[in-house]
């Protein structure tokens, strides 16, 4: 696949220039609840790092992060709260846009949870490697559902189909 190809059929997606075909009636209902729970989980979540769970949330930040722990979880928590509510409240033609921004955001702070299994941090009642290890594996569940749930794949693949193939020199 060619990056380049690739990266402006991103850039039309994120830009909200196309929109794949409607999904079928059960998988909408389906991706809809997905979007919605997520965008819950993340509005809370964003919540709970500004207020009641401060201090474990510090508990990922890596100790070699060139920032102060209580600043990088207030500022992750007011983009979980964006996050959130984006995915909640966005129009159908930002929906894969935002789902993009959520899968990219949890990449970003997959380095936290590697940190805590590393440095064996105790935090959210992960007390073991075995916990803190199986947690890991969680996050590329999250990044395949902010995709899924918002149409971000299909989108992608609907761009990339109505660009012209590029040819390659001989």
């Amino acid at each position: 696949m060619n990056v380049g190809r690739t990266a402006r059929a991103l850039a039309t997606v994120v830009r909200g220039d196309v929109v794949a075909d409607p999904p079928s009636r059960r998988s909408g209902v389906l991706r809809t609840v997905g979007r919605v729970w997520l965008g819950a989980t993340l509005a809370l979540a964003g919540t709970s790092h500004l207020t009641v769970a401060r201090e474990e949330f510090q508990a990922q930040v890596p100790t070699w992060f060139p920032a102060d722990p209580d600043a990088v979880v207030l500022a992750s928590g007011v983009v979980e709260i964006a996050l959130g509510c984006a995915l909640l409240v966005a129009p159908g033609r930002r929906r894969a846009a935002v789902g993009w921004i959520a899968a990219g955001f949890f990449v970003a702070i997959f380095p936290g949870n590697i940190s805590q299994l590393v440095t064996r941090t105790d935090a959210f009642g992960l007390e073991s490697d075995t916990a803190r290890a199986v947690r890991l594996l969680g996050q590329p569940v999250l990044v395949l559902w902010a995709l899924w749930s918002t149409g971000a794949w299909r989108s992608l693949r609907t761009a990339l189909a109505a660009q012209p193939a590029e040819v390659l020199p001989r």
